[in-house]
């Protein structure tokens, strides 16, 4: 069930959570994975967006529109940061979530999972 501690703009969620809202709303969730490059290619989400936190906001235009944005990176913390950012450039709080318990524990729960530069 998300969450949403006092004063965060976006709620809190785990990977359990994230792969049943993406397997429920395909259309309208779609999950950014905010890691370096060198994690990304060693398993990311599959069908995720990426776009590395240093560079998120000078490419916060590539962020799907009209969808809930699950962030996601190793541990919750560059993904809170991200859900941060993004309410600030306008985003509302109704559609930011942050994958606080990450990619390692998304992919060692079997969801499903891409490597290399795969989608």
């Amino acid at each position: 069930m998300p969450r949403q501690d006092p004063g965060e703009p976006y709620y809190r969620i785990d990977s359990d959570e994230a792969a049943q809202m993406l397997a429920e709303g395909k259309d309208s969730v779609a999950m950014v994975d905010v890691r370096r490059d060198d994690e990304w290619v060693s398993g990311h989400v599959t069908g995720a967006v990426h776009i590395p936190i240093d560079d998120l906001l000078g490419r916060i235009d590539e962020l799907p529109t009209g969808k809930k944005l699950l962030f996601i990176c190793a541990a919750g913390v560059r993904s809170g940061l991200a859900c941060e950012m993004s309410a600030a450039m306008g985003f509302s709080p109704e559609e930011l979530y942050n994958v606080e318990d990450g990619t390692p524990v998304w992919i060692e729960k079997n969801h499903p999972t891409s490597f290399g530069n795969d989608p």
